[in-house]
């Protein structure tokens, strides 16, 4: 069997947390998304959470004693305006709407829960929308965005996440935490140290998630993300990309193209588009 580098139709040894997590949930949806490289509308949900997360980001910009609310809440509308001239599909969310008055209300109602959470005039962040990129033994990359870095002056390092939907239920903290301890990983082996506490903050109703991890927590996690790798190759070379019809199927924007639901994915691209790095 060949090795898996010397493969001319794989897909780039790198991953994302979103993109490793689309595996997991449904192959077929990974495939959609990385190989087919198929054009998804913008949800209501998705493009307020990419604001409400710009507005936090721009309030660290300002001196400690003007990161107030009412400065937070000034932000929304030049914060918007600058997402739509990025991203002119974003408008989409708005269509049928008379104004976009109550959707800046609904982000301003997160900006405000925030305030309830933290005080930003008493934060310093190390770094913010960090890229992370690290190597990890196995040749596999690691990349993505970190909302929050926080360096204390002892040293000790937090992994901070917005989130603007539901906390988990019972039971699914740890499918939650995925996305910060690959996080983790990537910055263990980038930093060589391993971070104090990955923190996941639910805008919508104030929780917070915390774990602190260890070196043989992150160890098992290289392990999970290179096993998931091999899967992704396995995939590639036998074109065996399965749906797995759960609950998430509803927000799936794929349905009419999925077996599961009585559709006919697209032919398979050819070799330089399998090829595509995933985001």
């Amino acid at each position: 069997m060949p090795d898996a580098t010397s493969l001319p139709d794989r897909p780039a040894r790198s991953l994302s947390p979103s993109r490793a997590q689309d595996f997991q949930s449904c192959p077929l949806l990974y495939r959609f998304r990385v190989l087919d490289r198929l054009p998804e509308p913008p949800s209501a949900a998705a493009v307020r959470g990419t604001l409400v997360h710009s507005v936090l980001e721009a309030l660290y910009d300002l001196p400690a004693s003007q990161r107030t609310l009412e400065q937070a809440i000034t932000l929304l509308g030049p914060q918007w305006q600058a997402l739509v001239e990025q991203r002119p599909e974003v408008q989409e969310v708005l269509t049928g709407a008379d104004d976009e008055g109550p959707w800046l209300r609904g982000a301003g109602d997160l900006v405000e829960a925030y305030f309830g959470m933290e005080d930003p005039t008493r934060l310093e962040p190390f770094a913010r929308e960090l890229r992370v990129e690290a190597a990890l033994p196995s040749g596999l990359v690691l990349r993505g965005f970190v909302d929050r870095l926080d360096v204390a002056p002892t040293g000790q390092v937090r992994v901070v996440d917005y989130k603007t939907g539901k906390p988990p239920g019972v039971g699914f903290e740890a499918r939650a935490m995925f996305q910060m301890r690959f996080y983790a990983l990537a910055l263990w082996r980038m930093r060589g140290e391993v971070p104090t506490l990955l923190q996941l903050m639910y805008l919508s109703t104030g929780a917070v998630l915390r774990y602190e991890p260890d070196e043989k927590d992150l160890r098992a996690m290289e392990r999970k993300v290179d096993a998931l790798w091999t899967a992704i190759e396995r995939a590639v070379r036998s074109g065996d990309w399965r749906a797995n019809p759960s609950a998430l199927c509803q927000w799936c924007a794929h349905q009419a193209l999925c077996p599961a639901w009585g559709g006919t994915p697209p032919p398979l691209p050819e070799a330089p588009m399998v090829a595509a790095t995933p985001s």
